[in-house]
């Protein structure tokens, strides 16, 4: 088969899903490693990285610090940082390090939260999952911790959830979507992309929420339960993807997330009703979304 790849370069891991979620919400990003993982981030797995600094920094655990569970040597480290740089949260990232020696996040949090006087995120990934099961992770513990109080609802205001560059590609993507609703005299917000910790601490006036990723689907839930907003599923960005393709009489198939993939299917459907079409992804598939066609 001409064009078919064989090998594909490594997915991004958890850490780099929480991280990404946070990256531009101003607080302090601490991933809790030796060093590895945090170039792996920077270097690789956050596109912001060089065109928007973000204050991440990594834990620098040494053989020792983490064989003893040397809290102490990381909490020190944490106040030595939020002197230096102005900060609205601190968040601490899992990586295998912390996985494997056991590290209680809760006493982490609260050793860090008594020195620092600062909110303090903790996101127990391990770095054996998918960027989008950080990313999950990483949405409900800032919305549980942010999201708090129930606000008036604004009439027009949407709140877009989910909206990652691992999970849109294309860093410009938040920035069209909120043009795209303003002409519409609506205001679209785009939480974590261009919209920062002060309006997810006003998640609740949101009339409405657009999921568009899997990742998110689990905060969105939240938000209906606790404030009772409600929440829909889809790309609003869906048409920008579709190539100049027959697609008539022909089997398609579409590989992306989930969210983003079901919305192209239903637009190919659109066109032609009898398309086969198949949807199939390396990461998470909700089965309350999952229809004929579409594989795990």
């Amino acid at each position: 088969m001409r064009g078919l790849r064989k090998y594909l370069t490594p997915f991004a891991p958890d850490q780099s899903g929480a991280v990404s979620v946070l990256y531009e919400l101003g607080g302090i990003i601490v991933i809790c490693d030796a060093g590895g993982c945090t170039g792996n981030v920077c270097g690789f797995d956050e596109p912001r990285w060089f065109e928007r600094k973000s204050a991440v920094f990594s834990a620098g655990l040494r053989d020792m610090d983490a064989i003893l569970g040397r809290d102490d040597r990381l909490v020190a480290k944490l106040v030595d940082a939020a002197e230096k740089v102005e900060a609205g949260f601190a968040a601490i990232i899992g990586t295998p390090v912390p996985a494997v020696i056991g590290t209680d996040y809760q006493a982490l949090k609260r050793m860090c939260e008594k020195r620092t006087e600062l909110p303090v995120l903790t996101v127990d990934t391990d770095g054996m999952e998918l960027y989008d099961v950080g990313e999950r992770k990483a949405y409900v513990e800032l919305f549980k911790t942010f999201a708090r109080e129930k606000l008036p609802v604004e009439t027009g205001k949407i709140g877009i959830l989910g909206m990652t560059p691992q999970d849109v590609s294309d860093p410009g993507a938040a920035d069209k979507i909120r043009e795209k609703f303003r002409v519409q005299g609506l205001k679209a917000v785009c939480y974590g992309m261009g919209d920062g910790l002060d309006e997810i601490k006003k998640a609740s006036s949101a009339e409405r929420n657009i999921v568009v990723s899997p990742a998110a689907l689990e905060c969105a839930k939240y938000l209906e339960k606790f404030f009772g907003t409600p929440y829909e599923v889809g790309y609003p960005l869906v048409d920008e993807l579709m190539p100049e393709l027959d697609h008539v009489g022909k089997k398609v198939l579409v590989v992306h997330q989930q969210v983003i993939a079901n919305s192209i299917r239903d637009v190919v459907r659109e066109h032609d009703e009898d398309a086969e079409v198949t949807v199939a992804s390396w990461f998470s598939m909700e089965r309350i979304f999952l229809r004929k066609g579409m594989y795990l």
